[in-house]
């Protein structure tokens, strides 16, 4: 049995387990169960099927009737296992966020067709009993003429007292008789029915489809029909019924009759517009939810040629921190005032507002022409919450991000367009918020590669596909190789090679960059070893390897680096953590006290990129470094000849300041000799950089020709 039989045996399984006691059946729980199974599929099926279609779902529902699960607390029981279970089941486990938001659209649009078929079901088998106790009461009534009296009694009471409405005109449509449940329903005046003719109970919703019905009916041409119809009572309110209308022949087979079944529905219409109504409506706002939302989107994205639309996605700024502060029952009063703002500014003719859940709100205008009009609504929408919402005797300042999609009908599905919409609006958020930004399917691509990049990273260091490039660190004294620089890189199977700023981010995001770290610690210090047993001639010395401000956290940063370098016998001497200047600033003893322990073990601390953030330069005493590393914008300038007098008084005054402070001075990005050799001059220690060299595979540190270097 596969993964996916297993799963649906279990969905069958819960759902007899649901229904079994409300259903009038000589079959055991095991054999409901079998029964259930071919039935799950076939809602599992509808789930995934393209294009979707809720018809399975409605003969699922008739199906549960037909196997006597006729109470209704078997529908109530069905829909909730459906609603619970069907998407868990039967959706695939490695779905993305936006397939599985629209497998819950489709499971609220099952539920509501398998409401439907088995409503439909257990109807037909009501009115077939009833019409079939009908029939018999009016063949026996035309009998009893030629029969005793008694039996002539006994037919009207079957005729008067049926619980749906029966009525009987002739073939010209003139109402001869209807029974007292008939008159009930059209308010109770009997000289408001007899009399009048069929072709008289018209209504505005009546569809061509049903008089066609009956002209064929009093034609002979058939002997039945079965509509959904409207009609008007008395009191002008409207009545709603289940109608079936039968053709009575005579003896001879000659039509002679039209008989009426009415069974009065308007009460379970008005519940199911309810029920539809709950469904697609959020409980709290009363804007329509993420269900009718997709339906009207799926409606625009389908219009014809010409068409367009427009979508503004909205996501509350700092919405959080009000429920974290005020509680969450002033959250939902904010949301509410937020929804009534909303909805002002969506009236016109094609324009919704919905609340998707949580502080997320969408807004769709649709139309020839909404390039323009969907910019005016998120102007509209910005503005509306520019006044405070007073809170809990607080005025509450709410600001917004919006993400606006806006393009012609027909080129994409609504899943598409809300994750394009999705990642504009965090695009507008990490702009300041506040403003509203546009798709751009450059920017929409890059937010998909790096969410692909994310979503591949733990399996890519699983499969080895990380490797490490090196960039040898020269002394600028003399021109030898003191070291290397160990950077990492990654080769994806789609994208090559990429480079750190391409997933180191993403790894400290996920957390992952604390075993991609320990990774790179081993395999460079592993690296460095093998040097000093390869080149006793005077091979690099140290390994430089980055740290990042999340490594720098982990409380196994300390023994790791320890264990890692007794397991392959290297010096703490010989290794080099570097730690960026801005992860530095503000640090308190906690942070700092692990990289203390590693300096007082004689590992060596660099600070890079230093210069960039903005640090006390007397905060360099408490900091347990021995090495500057000066960001290449300080020295960028001294590419050419003459150098930038500026930067080299600033570089001067660095490289005074550290050596005064026992540390030395790396330099990297240097590209040219000129600059080497000003850097040189100012005293700086050691240099990294293109004129050198390039990052590049281990074997090649060690042929080098750095004969320029000095």
């Amino acid at each position: 049995m596969d993964d996916r039989d297993g799963r649906l045996r279990r969905f069958a399984t819960i759902w007899s387990r649901a229904v079994f006691p409300v259903t009038a059946t000589s079959m055991t729980r095991p054999e409901v169960e079998r029964h259930l199974l071919p039935l799950a599929r076939r809602l599992s099926d509808a789930l995934h099927r393209r294009p979707f279609d809720t018809a399975p779902a409605h003969e699922v529902g008739a199906a549960l009737v037909a196997a006597h699960c006729t109470d209704p607390d078997a529908l109530v029981r069905t829909l909730g296992v459906v609603d619970s279970y069907l998407v868990l089941y039967c959706a695939g486990e490695n779905d993305s966020p936006a397939l599985t938001e629209e497998h819950r659209a489709r499971c609220a649009r099952l539920q509501h067709a398998l409401s439907a078929g088995f409503a439909q079901a257990l109807r037909e088998r009501t009115l077939a009993e009833q019409e079939a106790l009908a029939r018999s009461s009016l063949l026996a009534s035309s009998e009893a003429q030629r029969a005793l009296h008694t039996t002539e009694t006994r037919l009207r009471a079957v005729f008067e007292g049926a619980a749906i409405g029966i009525g009987i005109a002739d073939l010209d449509g003139n109402i001869l008789e209807v029974n007292e449940a008939l008159m009930r329903m059209f308010g109770g005046l009997d000289q408001y029915m007899r009399g009048r003719k069929v072709s008289e109970w018209v209504h505005p919703e009546d569809t061509p489809h049903v008089w066609k019905l009956y002209g064929e009916l009093v034609r002979g041409e058939r002997e039945s029909y079965r509509v959904e119809k409207p009609y008007y009572r008395t009191d002008g309110t409207v009545l709603w019924t289940n109608l079936t209308v039968s053709l009575l022949r005579d003896a001879d087979g000659r039509p002679q009759y039209q008989l009426a079944l009415m069974e009065d529905t308007t009460e379970r219409r008005l519940l199911n517009l309810r029920l539809r109504y709950e469904a697609t409506h959020d409980a709290l706002t009363g804007l329509p939810n993420r269900t009718l939302f997709f339906e009207r989107l799926e409606k625009a994205l389908s219009a014809g040629d010409g068409m367009r639309f427009g979508l503004c996605y909205l996501d509350l700024d700092g919405f959080k921190a009000v429920n974290d502060s005020l509680g969450h029952s002033a959250g939902d009063r904010l949301l509410v005032e937020v929804a009534d703002r909303l909805q002002s500014c969506a009236t016109a003719p094609g324009e919704m507002v919905a609340r998707l859940g949580g502080d997320e709100f969408v807004a769709l205008t649709t139309g020839p022409d909404t390039r323009r009009e969907v910019d005016e609504l998120a102007g509209r929408i910005l503005n509306a919450l520019a006044s405070p919402i007073r809170i809990e005797g607080r005025d509450l300042t709410v600001r917004g991000s919006i993400g606006i999609v806006e393009g012609p009908a027909g080129e994409r599905g609504p899943a598409e367009v809300l994750r394009s919409a999705d990642i504009t609006m965090y695009r507008a958020k990490s702009a300041g918020g506040n403003r509203f930004e546009t798709a751009d399917a450059e920017a929409d691509a890059r937010a998909i590669t790096r969410h692909g990049l994310t979503n591949a990273l733990p399996a890519a260091l699983e499969r080895n596909e990380f490797f490490i490039e090196y960039q040898p660190l020269v002394h600028l004294g003399d021109g030898s190789v003191h070291g290397a620089e160990a950077l990492v890189r990654w080769c994806h199977p789609q994208h090559g090679v990429l480079g750190p700023d391409r997933f180191i981010p993403l790894a400290e995001h996920t957390g992952l960059i604390v075993p991609l770290g320990r990774w790179v610690l081993e395999e460079s210090v592993r690296q460095a070893r093998f040097w000093q047993k390869r080149h006793t001639d005077g091979g690099p010395l140290r390994i430089n390897v980055n740290l990042s401000p999340m490594q720098l956290h982990h409380p196994g940063l300390v023994s790791d680096t320890v264990d890692v370098l007794e397991r392959a016998g290297l010096e703490p001497g010989a290794l080099c953590l570097e730690v960026t200047e801005s992860a530095l600033i503000g640090a308190d003893d906690d942070l700092l006290k692990p990289l203390r322990q590693l300096a007082e073990m004689g590992v060596d601390i660099a600070l890079d990129d230093f210069g960039t953030g903005y640090s006390n330069l007397a905060n360099l005493r408490r900091l347990p470094v021995s090495v500057l590393k000066l960001d290449r914008s300080f020295t960028q300038s001294m590419q050419q000849h003459p150098a930038d007098t500026v930067d080299v008084k600033i570089v001067e005054g660095i490289v005074s300041l550290a050596h005064s402070l026992n540390l030395g001075v790396t330099v990297e990005g240097v590209e040219t000799g000129a600059q080497a050799a000003q850097l040189r001059e100012l005293g700086c220690d050691t240099a990294q950089g293109w004129y050198y060299a390039r990052p590049g595979a281990p074997d090649r540190i060690h042929t080098l020709l750095l004969a320029d270097a000095v």
